[in-house]
Formats: structure tokens, C-alpha cells, sequence
């Protein structure tokens, strides 16, 4: 009998040792036997370890970091002490289902230019509803994008499986040759759009990005930073200039600037003036002050193979 693959499940907690708890206990239900679970904490208020261990949860170890690396470096943090020839990294707002593993597993063996496979994704609060079944295309010229079945019920539309555009951050399993082709996940955007630039990495080192219809998870939603606040408005407009300066250029990024700086942001601005939300004003601004000052961040942000396999 050929051993299975080791998967290394991998999810960042911040200040929220009870939800991340909450998703330990679901693995309990897992059914793929050979898994372990890497929770790092990116430098929450108070040290979660005593409480996760303590739960005797399948196959945990904790690891802590003195400061909050953000998604991306706190997941690449959790790389380096993964022993997996998987990657899961999985939000730790979210709730597994048993067959979960099996089904993202299923077809890295069917088709060898697989690299990311992601789980249909529905909303804890409301279990019918869809948050994610794959990608639309990304526009060149607005930087935008959107999940299929964002907010649709689901009576069984989105059953079919197959290549998508971009993985979902908050459930994706990852094939440990895709970072010795594509790197690691980049540093430099801390928070939102980092998985979309890793996506189009991955896509552009010859790997597929896999929606796996089978496979199951229920997301509770934005529970690190909230529905929106500031820090929210910071990232994502920071982080969509940014991306946009990394992978358009030419003709297109000008048109990007155009639509950004004609359209998008003093409608943002206009938006938060009349709702009066200043620090909402501020973030976009720093956002702003933040691409004019820094250049596009070069290749020492992302990491080659980083995995630590033993």
C-alpha cells in the first residue's frame, strides 16, 4: 500500500485563540489520515500556545512570532517549519468539512500541471451561500476581479471542476514543487492581493490554479480585521496600485492609472467625505503617498523553495 502524501495545514492566528480553536476542533473530522497542522501566531497580545495545546488538537505544533508578519509572511513563515509535500494554507476563520483534503488532493494525480487546488467556499454565517467557485479574469485596466458565485445560493450551478484564474487566501492547497519554480508568497504585501500575485506566478511558472468543486469549506469572513475599518482601506487601495505596478505595464498600467486616479479613488474619497469617516480619508491617502514613495518591490521578496522537508 503506498504511503499517502504528508499535508501541512498552515494558519496564522491573530488575537483570536478561540476562533482558531474553533477550526482546530474541525479537523478532528478530517478522514484524510496523514496531515499536520502549523498554527502561527504573528504577534498577538497574548501567547496562544498554552491554550491550543491544551486542546489536543490532531497533530499541532505552534509557532510564534514576535511581530505580525501579515498573511503573506506569516504563512511563509509557516512554510519554513512545514514538513508536508503539501501546502494547505487555510484561514483560521474557517470551518472543514471530512472528505476536505481527499477531495483538494484528487487532481494533483490526475493531471501533473496542477499546482493550486481550491475548495468551493460558502459563508459560515449564512451555509448556503456561495463566497467562492473560482475566478473571473482579472482586468488589465481596472485591476479588478470577482469571485464566481459571490453571493449566489447554492443549488448545485457551480459543480463542474476545472482551471480558474486565481486561487481564494483563504483556502488553498499547494504542490511543494510550485515554489521551487514560483517562490513564496511576497512579504511586501502584508495584507490582500498577495494571494492574486502569487496566483498569476504560479500560472506564469506553468502550473494550474484548480477549482475543486467537491471540496468544501465554510468562511467566516474578515473576522482579523473586520467587515471594514481603516486598515482595510489602507491594504486593499496600497495593494491594488501595487499589483498593478508588478504585473501590467506599458499602455495598459496607464490606463489603469487613468481609470484609478480619474474614477475609482475620488469616488472612494467623495464616499468616506460625506460619511465623514476620516481615518478612512487618511488610509487612502498614506496608500497613495505609500506607491509614490516605494518602488516596486524586487525579487529578494519572494522567497525560492522555503519548505524545510525532513
Amino acid at each position: 500500500m503506498s504511503v499517502k502524501p504528508l499535508v501541512s495545514l498552515i494558519t496564522i492566528n491573530y488575537n483570536q485563540a478561540e476562533v482558531t480553536c474553533a477550526m482546530l476542533e474541525s479537523t478532528r473530522q478530517l478522514t484524510y489520515p496523514h496531515f499536520e497542522v502549523i498554527v502561527v501566531d504573528n504577534g498577538s497580545r497574548e501567547d496562544p500556545t498554552k491554550l491550543i495545546l491544551q486542546g489536543n488538537y490532531p497533530n499541532v505544533k505552534v509557532i510564534v512570532s514576535a511581530e505580525n508578519l501579515g498573511f503573506s509572511g506569516g504563512n511563509n513563515l509557516g512554510i519554513q517549519h512545514a514538513k508536508g509535500e503539501y501546502y494547505f494554507l487555510l484561514n483560521n476563520d474557517t470551518i472543514v468539512t471530512p472528505d476536505l483534503l481527499d477531495q483538494l488532493l484528487a487532481p494533483f494525480a490526475t493531471d501533473p500541471e496542477v499546482g493550486v487546488t481550491c475548495p468551493k467556499i460558502r459563508y459560515f454565517d449564512h451555509p448556503t451561500i456561495i463566497q467562492y467557485a473560482g475566478y473571473h479574469p482579472l482586468s488589465r485596466f481596472t485591476g479588478r476581479t470577482w469571485a464566481i458565485g459571490l453571493g449566489e445560493t447554492d443549488n448545485g450551478q457551480y459543480e463542474q471542476s476545472g482551471p480558474t484564474a486565481f486561487a481564494h487566501g483563504a483556502a488553498m492547497l499547494v504542490k511543494r514543487s510550485v515554489l521551487d519554480r514560483a517562490g513564496s508568497l511576497d512579504d511586501s504585501f502584508f495584507l490582500y492581493y498577495e494571494e492574486l500575485d502569487w496566483s498569476l506566478r504560479i500560472r506564469r511558472a506553468g502550473f494550474k490554479i484548480y477549482y475543486q468543486a467537491q471540496a468544501l469549506i465554510y468562511h467566516k469572513e474578515s473576522m482579523s480585521v473586520g467587515k471594514m475599518n481603516a486598515l482595510k482601506v489602507y491594504y486593499h487601495t496600497r495593494n491594488r496600485m501595487l499589483f498593478m505596478r508588478r504585473n501590467v505595464s506599458g499602455f495598459t498600467l496607464l490606463v489603469f492609472y487613468l481609470y484609478y486616479f480619474v474614477f475609482a479613488l475620488p469616488k472612494a474619497a467623495i464616499l468616506y467625505l460625506v460619511r465623514r469617516q476620516k481615518d478612512y480619508l487618511k488610509a487612502l491617502k498614506e496608500a497613495v503617498v505609500w506607491n509614490l514613495k516605494n518602488k516596486v518591490p524586487g525579487p529578494e521578496h519572494v522567497l525560492p523553495s522555503i519548505g524545510a522537508k525532513s
